[in-house]
């Protein structure tokens, strides 16, 4: 079964920076997109960033300049490093992937959520 774990969220300063990150684990043939959404109380989840698996990333606009998506193929690990945060980043952050099984079959995976909150 595929599990995708999430870490790094917690509370900082208007300014500061934080680091996420999300390992993929289970039996599975290969991870195309991995993608970071978040979602703000009251508000739908949007898509921050995501990133293919030969690297090539995408932003929201809001982020652009101060986020970076990075990932590490060899360990299934996908990055957001958050620079310059704002108290309009707060919000839960959710790590997504698709993953192709070993039977050829391609689905949606998410993790659990982490939260992040900026403080003014």
């Amino acid at each position: 079964q595929v599990q995708l774990v999430e870490s790094g969220g917690g509370l900082v300063q208007a300014g500061g920076s934080l680091r996420l990150s999300c390992a993929a684990s289970g039996r599975f043939y290969r991870i195309n997109v991995m993608a970071w959404y978040r979602q703000a109380p009251g508000k739908q989840r949007e898509l921050v960033a995501g990133i293919t698996s030969g690297g090539n990333t995408n932003y929201v606009d809001s982020v652009k300049g101060r986020f970076t998506i990075s990932r590490d193929n060899a360990k299934n690990t996908v990055y957001l490093q958050m620079n310059n945060l704002k108290p309009e980043d707060t919000g839960v952050y959710y790590c997504n992937a698709d993953i192709r099984t070993t039977r050829g079959d391609e689905y949606d995976y998410w993790g659990q959520g982490t939260q992040v909150t900026v403080s003014s």
